[in-house]
């Protein structure tokens, strides 16, 4: 299966304030959640562009992205990613992914000799470690107030 995977760098200072001013003017559309029909000026184009509700989201995230000068990548999520791809998304080396898949935190799937996991599957494991993680920190800020560690609440 050929992955449609897009991968746009950190924009340029320039491209960051048309995002920044792009996304104002899409924001208020966006809270409507229902289609939008975009009507392009600096075209030929005459017939309005209708985009589903769904993809004016994404384009607002993508927006706030690119104006806070992040790069973006979108990658379907039923797409299988290598070992080498599911690393990266995570953040972790390739022995330690490998680690994961073996000890099943991670669903995987063997292609001959070479593993692959689906997207979702990935996504699922980051979201789980980092509501770990947010867990452990909370349970740490708790502490430290009751300890008067100097972090009182504010």
């Amino acid at each position: 299966m050929a992955m449609l995977a897009h991968r746009h760098l950190p924009p340029t200072p320039q491209d960051a304030a048309i995002a920044r001013v792009s996304g104002q003017a899409l924001s208020r559309y966006v809270q409507a959640r229902a289609p939008l029909k975009l009507r392009v000026t600096d075209s030929e184009q005459t017939t309005p562009i209708e985009l589903p509700a769904g993809a004016v989201s994404l384009l607002m995230e993508i927006l706030e992205a690119m104006a806070a000068g992040r790069g973006v990548t979108l990658i379907p999520e039923n797409a299988e990613l290598s070992t080498v791809q599911a690393a990266e998304v995570l953040n972790v080396s390739r022995p330690f992914l490998i680690k994961l898949l073996e000890d099943g935190s991670i669903p995987h799937r063997k292609v001959g000799k070479h593993r692959r996991v689906r997207m979702e599957d990935v996504m699922s494991y980051k979201a789980a470690i980092d509501s770990e993680r947010e867990a452990v920190l909370d349970q740490l800020a708790a502490d430290a107030q009751e300890q008067d560690m100097g972090y009182g609440s504010r």
